[in-house]
């Protein structure tokens, strides 16, 4: 007996439960990250094939089996196909992690807050007026191929800068103005509408949007709601609504505010010296 705990004991080492942690957690993070689309219901679908696969094999439903073996073996090949856009947010959440950080930010902590103050004055304006607006602060994630279906802008960002583009009846109101560092770099771009299928259906396409484009990068959007006045905001894949101005400011501090870095802060230490 105590020779077959000593040998369940050494087969468990450290690195075998190192394996099983690196697969669990992977594990998790799929399902995190098809959870609420329409990836989940595929994969609902491929489990229920995949047992029923095994089931008529042990019951030697000879017929059922090659067929439902031969669809499987398809299914294999459509997978990176039918699973493209999961896929993408994988790599791309891959892409945005701490090794792959940038090593400057764009912006410094003054011209942020400055920033910030001109976005917080016009969204106060925008609800006062009950005017739609969507607003995409970019951050690590590239958004140009976004930005290039829009009308290009370059100006730096003011309140009164927003307002006039989501003044109703403007050219450029129905679309999103995406913010890079402090300047909004296009307005009118148009955005990918999320996939997730249990939304309330009394969101609207800003909504849909401002969830599209944070599903598919790290933007952080604003939202400001024509129906309402209430503000919401939409950041990996994630909608909180209802936001009063104390919450915005500090949610968008929290997520885009540059952090100090390291490198800069040691020539800093050098210069000193």
């Amino acid at each position: 007996m105590a020779g077959i705990i000593d040998t369940i004991i050494a087969a468990l080492n450290w690195r075998n439960a190192l394996d099983i942690a690196i697969v669990t957690f992977v594990f998790y993070k799929a399902i995190m990250l098809i959870r609420g689309t329409r990836a989940e219901q595929l994969v609902k679908g491929l489990a229920v094939l995949l047992i029923a696969t095994v089931v008529s094999r042990q019951l030697q439903l000879f017929a059922l089996y090659w067929i439902l073996d031969r669809f499987m073996t398809l299914g294999i090949v459509a997978i990176p196909i039918v699973f493209q856009p999961e896929l993408r947010r994988a790599l791309e959440t891959l892409g945005r992690g701490k090794l792959f950080a940038r090593s400057s930010q764009p912006f410094s902590d003054i011209d942020f807050d400055r920033m910030l103050d001109e976005l917080i004055k016009a969204v106060q304006v925008l609800v006062k007026k009950r005017i739609g607006a969507l607003i995409v602060l970019e951050r690590d994630t590239g958004l140009n191929e976004f930005i290039e279906t829009g009308i290009s802008i370059d100006g730096q960002v003011s309140a009164e800068l927003l307002i006039n583009i989501f003044f109703p009846r403007s050219p450029l109101h129905d679309g999103a103005a995406i913010v890079r560092g402090n300047r909004v770099a296009a307005a009118g771009c148009f955005l990918p509408l999320t996939e997730n299928p249990n939304l309330s259906k009394e969101l609207g396409t800003r909504h849909r949007a401002a969830l599209g484009i944070s599903e598919q990068s790290d933007a952080v959007c604003i939202v400001v709601s024509e129906e309402t006045g209430s503000v919401s905001l939409a950041h990996n894949g994630k909608l909180t609504r209802f936001l009063d101005e104390k919450t915005l400011r500090q949610m968008i501090t929290k997520l885009c505010k540059p952090q100090p870095n390291m490198l800069n802060i040691w020539q800093w230490r050098l210069n000193m010296k």
